[in-house]
């Protein structure tokens, strides 16, 4: 059943955290750290001084060209996941050492912003704090992204041409996945309605499992004090309210043109 105790609540947490570790210190051995990208904008006259890295990450920096070493034959995932479990086996003596370069830096960072904070008009400080809203939201919703994949959350319902698409990808003409795309495009737009009859049959199955795996996940979210990720019914209620309208809308339009029609064969 969906009854979860509170062993698995806490199983679920920290298995979002694990992600987002794990994600972090993938990005941090790609692209060895990000500076911020300032200067195509106008921030400034110079580039902003970095962020300096957590003990994690400047464990993980410092001790990756070895593990590599070792495990030639691992992927880059399973070279981090190897690098988090040496890194919680670490003594905390060992780990202490970070903890103090981190700190160390961390003090240099601050002097260092705050000068050349200084330095910039009040134009380039808003465009600053701007670029760093949005990193910041960009990241909330990546966040929020891998916590609902990591917490099963149901795949949305295709539409009848998406399942077309995906049917007929793989032997569509064309070089690009663009041009592919295009050419299904056409192709659907060929079809007969009997012949779309299939997708759109299959597209509506896909609604109704969309709607049940939704209605048991609720209901698990709901055990597990994950209220917060459940539809309220006063948005699905707003929903409804928006959808009605819309038909009357739509209802009262065809209505008008009927009788315009009418005026005008009687004229």
């Amino acid at each position: 059943g969906w009854r979860a105790g509170g062993s698995m609540a806490a199983a679920l947490v920290l298995l979002g955290r694990a992600t987002a570790l794990l994600t972090g210190a993938q990005r941090l051995l790609r692209v060895g750290g990000s500076a911020e990208r300032c200067l195509s904008r106008g921030i400034g006259s110079d580039v902003p001084p970095k962020r300096p890295l957590t003990a994690y990450f400047r464990f993980v920096k410092e001790q990756h060209s070895a593990f590599r070493q070792k495990n030639p034959e691992m992927t880059n995932a399973e070279l981090v996941k190897k690098l988090a479990d040496a890194w919680k086996e670490l003594p905390a003596s060992q780990k202490q050492v970070y903890e103090e370069a981190k700190t160390t830096e961390w003090q240099n960072y601050k002097e260092q912003l705050a000068v050349y904070k200084a330095q910039l008009s009040p134009a380039q400080a808003v465009a600053l704090r701007e670029e760093r809203e949005k990193k910041m939201a960009r990241r909330r919703t990546l966040r929020a992204r891998k916590e609902l994949t990591v917490l099963g959350k149901p795949k949305r319902p295709r539409s009848s041409f998406n399942i077309f698409m995906s049917e007929k990808f793989q032997e569509s003409e064309g070089i690009t996945a663009v041009a592919k795309m295009k050419k299904l495009f056409d192709a659907w737009q060929r079809l007969s309605s009997s012949q779309k009859q299939t997708y759109l049959q299959l597209a509506e199955d896909d609604r109704i499992r969309y709607k049940n795996e939704m209605k048991a996940w609720e209901a698990k979210m709901v055990e597990l004090g994950r209220e917060d990720l459940v539809r309220s019914k006063k948005q699905s209620s707003k929903t409804s309210e928006t959808a009605k309208t819309a038909e009357k809308l739509k209802a009262s339009s065809h209505e008008k043109k009927k009788n315009l029609k009418l005026k005008e064969s009687e004229e």
